[in-house]
């Protein structure tokens, strides 16, 4: 009879407990859509236009200027007037960045959890560090986050999985010891394509593509607490699947 060969299973072979989570910022961490559709709205108002109603824009806040201004005044990216309406809807912006934008509900409860339970976290958005930086820094957060990356921060925004694998650098973890969480189809992407775990979150904007259960991501939640459950529920899993594997 032929001796049968045991496998032998490593740790490096398990999946990797999960020490940093790395989240988007408007429509995951923060409602930014009332000031980016109120710097839309005046730009209408300043030319004698009618407003667009806020539920028309909301969706849209995911796509940035490209979004907002193709909803206000129908004119895209490759457009001639593009630059002029985006250069202004960014000044306009800007000059309200904090206006009525709030993070989520039970938002700044969960980061709080975080960190009580040993998880580092940042930011990775496509919002350029011009607004990013000190978006995060009038909520509290620049000091606490262990990186905020922009759009602009790499030569790549998502869903290039560049502006992730930065912050896992600066955050000082690999990327397999990293999740990614967001509200866009974009997020999970770049999640993936870094060789993160990904969450996507129900109470973001969403955008209008396919609908988020068909994105791919590793988990969907509907709350923020939902995010803690499932992380101890996931380095549990891991700590039990090591346990075994060095009995």
């Amino acid at each position: 009879m032929t001796a049968v060969t045991p496998i032998s299973v490593t740790t490096e072979a398990l999946p990797s407990l999960i020490r940093a989570v790395l989240f988007d910022l408007d429509g995951t961490l923060v409602d930014s859509a009332p000031d980016l559709a109120g710097a839309t709205n005046e730009m209408l108002l300043a030319r004698g236009l009618p407003e667009v109603p806020f539920e028309q824009l909301r969706p849209m806040v995911g796509a940035g200027a490209r979004g907002m201004m193709g909803i206000a005044f129908n004119v895209g990216p490759m457009e001639t007037a593009f630059p002029a309406l985006r250069d202004e809807f960014f000044d306009r912006y800007e000059q309200r960045l904090l206006r009525a934008t709030r993070p989520f509900d039970d938002v700044e409860a969960m980061l709080e959890t975080l960190r009580a339970d040993g998880f580092s976290w940042g930011i990775v958005t496509n919002k350029s560090e011009r607004f990013a930086l000190p978006l995060a820094q009038g909520l509290g957060w620049a000091a606490r986050a262990a990186a905020v990356v922009g759009g602009d921060t790499t030569p790549f925004s998502k869903p290039r999985p560049e502006p992730l694998l930065e912050a896992a650098r600066r955050a000082g973890v690999s990327a397999a010891e990293c999740v990614y969480v967001g509200d866009d189809a974009r997020d999970i992407l770049a999640g993936r394509a870094a060789g993160m775990p990904t969450v996507a979150v129900r109470w973001g904007y969403l955008g209008q593509g396919e609908p988020i259960d068909a994105w791919g991501a590793d988990v969907v939640i509907d709350t923020p607490a939902q995010l803690i459950d499932w992380l101890r529920n996931k380095n549990a899993a891991v700590e039990v699947l090591k346990s075994g594997a060095l009995a």
